[in-house]
């Protein structure tokens, strides 16, 4: 009987691991690599964010709907699609560029 409750719990553990949100995957520190320029994000949990191009750092608020990013920052919001992991962000434009962000 014992076995068969640690058993399930550790299949739930398991399971509620597997269903990572992209809300709580964004979350945290973020670094553009191999751009020519340092840029970094950082997304908190919250909804607000810091983008840093160049030392110069920008606060932004942003909200997941499904798979597109839309953030808002110095009066303007933008729309990207997003794909995101444990360990890589990749943001894509309307005009279908794509910027890769490493987890840092």
């Amino acid at each position: 009987m014992k076995l068969h409750v640690v058993v399930a719990l550790f299949v739930l553990l398991l399971l509620s691991g597997c269903g990572s949100s992209p809300q709580s995957l964004i979350v945290g520190k973020w670094e553009v690599e191999n751009a020519p320029v340092k840029m970094t994000a950082q997304f908190r949990s919250d909804g607000t964010a810091e983008l840093g191009i160049l030392g110069q750092k920008v606060q932004a608020t942003y909200k997941l709907n499904g798979d597109e990013l839309e953030w808002s920052m110095n009066g303007m919001t933008t729309k990207s699609k997003i794909k995101v992991t444990a360990t890589q962000l990749e943001l894509t434009d309307s005009a279908h560029r794509t910027i890769i962000y490493r987890r840092r």
